[in-house]
């Protein structure tokens, strides 16, 4: 794990304690990108977390992007998040 992740998920586990987390690292699949010429990475990121019980996508959009402010476009180019609340993993599951 690189020390850009390291930073990425300290802050996300120190704003969210979630109960899941994932950080890819999909910088590789956009080469030659215009935003990869900065060095900044490409991240998806699967979050859940009790934060995100009651909140839309948006606002738990918006929760995220606040906690890595800073880390925005100086470490990260690009983020896509899929966060989840507890609740919601139930419905996701598949039925057997």
């Amino acid at each position: 794990m690189s020390p850009r992740e390291e930073r990425i998920l300290a802050r996300i586990n120190e704003t969210f304690a979630p109960l899941e987390c994932q950080l890819d690292d999909d910088s590789a699949k956009h080469a030659g990108h215009a935003g990869a010429a900065s060095g900044a990475g490409h991240y998806r990121l699967r979050l859940v977390s009790l934060c995100f019980e009651g909140q839309n996508r948006i606002n738990r959009h918006r929760l995220v992007y606040d906690c890595l402010r800073d880390l925005m476009h100086a470490d990260i180019h690009a983020l896509n998040i899929i966060a989840l609340a507890p609740s919601e993993l139930q419905q996701q599951a598949p039925s057997v």
